[in-house]
């Protein structure tokens, strides 16, 4: 790929968030911004989306990347990389580690446990740096595997909105990379020669959620617009073709 070609690339992914973030209302002019960090490729593209962002708009908004580091658990993020990386770009880089008892509560998974507790200091995290906006990574692919899942186990049709108001309005939950597949976020950091931590957790189970990506898959192998049309049939319901409660 050239080096041109690389840079359409990367401006037309940055446009499609933007796209997003103006299509759903997610940042505001003066909003302060915490991003959840994981080491993964989905935040750290949004990381540098999010910024890049600020140069072509009229407002100007704060962003904050948040990283908790669960002792013994997670793997380490790279601090020296990040700090440099949200320096160039104008953004506040915070640590935490954390430590939790994997055994406290036998009836629960290992990754139960540890998502709860990481998201519970995120929320702390972003309460004490006064952010109106948590912006997370999830993108479509995320969003459609949720909805399977829930289909599938819950016998709900829901997953995870662009939007999502918390505690009665304290924060919002935002997901800025919603209108892009997981393809394109990993062609994205591809080009940028992003650090991605790929070491897998010794705990996590994925199973279910394998096995929809792979159904996801098989649907986008017989229409190329599969993935497209799911995501928008989420918000083009027809209740009246549908059975009552």
């Amino acid at each position: 790929m050239t080096a041109d070609k690389g840079s359409r690339y990367l401006l037309q992914v940055q446009k499609t968030v933007g796209r997003a973030i103006n299509r759903y209302g997610l940042i505001a002019a003066g909003d302060r911004v915490a991003v959840g960090v994981s080491g993964g490729k989905d935040s750290i593209v949004l990381l540098e989306s999010l910024a890049v962002r600020r140069r072509w708009i009229p407002i100007h908004y704060d962003i904050h990347a948040v990283h908790i580091h669960v002792k013994g658990v997670t793997a380490g993020l790279d601090q020296d990389y990040y700090r440099k990386f949200c320096g160039d770009l104008d953004i506040t880089f915070h640590h935490r580690s954390i430590e939790i008892d994997l055994n406290r509560d036998p009836g629960k998974t290992v990754c139960f446990v540890c998502a709860w507790h990481r998201r519970k200091e995120l929320f702390s995290a972003i309460k004490e740096l006064r952010c109106r906006r948590l912006a997370l990574g999830h993108h479509m692919d995320d969003a459609l595997e949720t909805l399977f899942l829930n289909m599938a186990f819950n016998g709900s049709i829901s997953s995870i909105p662009p939007k999502l108001s918390m505690f009665g309005g304290e924060f919002d939950i935002i997901r800025p990379l919603i209108l892009l597949k997981e393809k394109e976020v990993e062609r994205y950091a591809r080009i940028r020669e992003f650090p991605i931590d790929k070491t897998r957790c010794p705990y996590g189970d994925t199973t279910r959620r394998a096995d929809m990506k792979r159904l996801i898959g098989e649907l986008a192998k017989m229409n190329r617009k599969a993935k497209n049309n799911i995501f928008r049939s989420m918000s083009n319901i027809h209740t009246e073709y549908l059975p009552p409660d």
